[in-house]
């Protein structure tokens, strides 16, 4: 194992020795935004230091079994060859489990995530499409202990979604959601399609980091508009007779953020500056990289047909991701939250 990667692992081993004094120390419960932070760092280390542990232990056996290659008896020879021999491919093995988690990773992929989920073009196919995606990334999110909350929800006339906004709260959420960004384009013969032939349809997907409030930048409360109207939807007389969803908008930059998933207004306005706060957040990182719109482009897309990064073809069982160029024939199976083959390619190839 190379140097670099040696200091590195020093270097978590002292960041998760600092980590575990801290939740040692009694007062940290109090800060439950703290506390939640250091659980999902400490969670992320404490994998990769066990089995660095486990390396320098094989590393050991294999010193300890050199010393017996020049002995006379021939059967404590043997019995030391196959020691290194096997000790040897468990070292390969951490070795390389090492370097795949030490790669240098985008600093919001511990982060939780807002999922933004909008109907493109297609009409009310992309509506109806909507809800599949939505399904989708609920059981993958319950397969991996995540919580959901729907933040806004916009139904539309036949039993699709115009638009779903939600935030979803786990390990390493942002980092196994980002791939998702960008137009997902359907193709299947509706309910309604007398003729029997394929409609094409597309529902676009934005992913943002949820910001900590250790990250949150300067927002200067001049540059919002904040408008309040009534909930549409689900919920009860309630919903219908006050005006508690909350749309904020920030003026510089046009960016606009809303929330109508409960009936108190402060909550729904303490989630929109949330949402406001990651929109900004990932702006200004894209600023920093200077290709902010190229890239938000390429990331979101228009949800127009042409713009996709994945394909779900319903005649045929395929789901198509085009941004690697990877088939698989196991549509049913992916719609029913088993994405983690396609997030795993994805993530190999975002390496390369």
């Amino acid at each position: 194992m190379n140097s670099k990667l040696i200091e590195k692992l020093n270097e978590l081993i002292s960041k998760h020795e600092s980590i575990a004094k801290q939740l040692e120390n009694e007062n940290i419960y109090q800060d439950h935004a703290l506390l939640k932070k250091l659980n999902q760092e400490f969670s992320k280390i404490d994998p990769i230091i066990k089995k660095y542990t486990e390396y320098k232990n094989v590393i050991q056996s294999i010193e300890e079994s050199r010393k017996f290659l020049n002995e006379k008896d021939k059967e404590l020879r043997l019995m030391a060859e196959e020691d290194i021999s096997s000790n040897s491919k468990a070292r390969d093995s951490i070795e390389k489990y090492l370097e795949n988690e030490l790669v240098d990773k985008d600093p919001n992929d511990s982060k939780d995530a807002f999922v933004e989920i909008r109907a493109g073009t297609g009409g009310e196919e992309a509506a109806i499409f909507v809800g599949d995606l939505f399904k989708m990334y609920s059981k993958f999110s319950e397969k991996n202990s995540w919580t959901i909350e729907l933040l806004n929800v916009t139904e539309s006339d036949h039993g699709g979604y115009k638009e779903l906004i939600l935030k979803v709260t786990g390990v390493e959420v942002y980092g196994n959601l980002k791939f998702e960004s960008g137009t997902h384009r359907v193709q299947r013969v509706p309910n309604t399609e007398t003729q029997g032939r394929i409609h094409t349809s597309a529902s676009t997907v934005a992913v943002l980091p949820a910001v900590d409030e250790i990250d949150q930048i300067d927002i200067n409360p001049a540059d919002l508009r904040i408008d309040t109207y009534r909930a549409s939807g689900a919920g009860g007389q309630h919903v219908n007779k006050t005006d508690s969803a909350v749309r904020i908008t920030h003026i510089p930059t046009g960016t606009v953020s809303e929330c109508q998933d409960g009936r108190s207004q402060h909550k729904n306005k303490a989630q929109a500056m949330s949402i406001l706060h990651s929109k900004l957040l990932m702006h200004e990182q894209e600023e920093q990289r200077k290709n902010t719109a190229e890239e938000r482009k390429n990331i979101v897309g228009s949800g127009d047909r042409s713009e996709r990064i994945r394909t779900y073809n319903y005649p045929q069982g395929r789901i198509t991701d085009h941004r690697i160029n990877l088939t698989i024939y196991k549509l049913e199976q992916v719609l029913e939250g088993n994405i983690e083959s396609l997030i795993e390619e994805l993530k190999k190839a975002s390496l390369n």
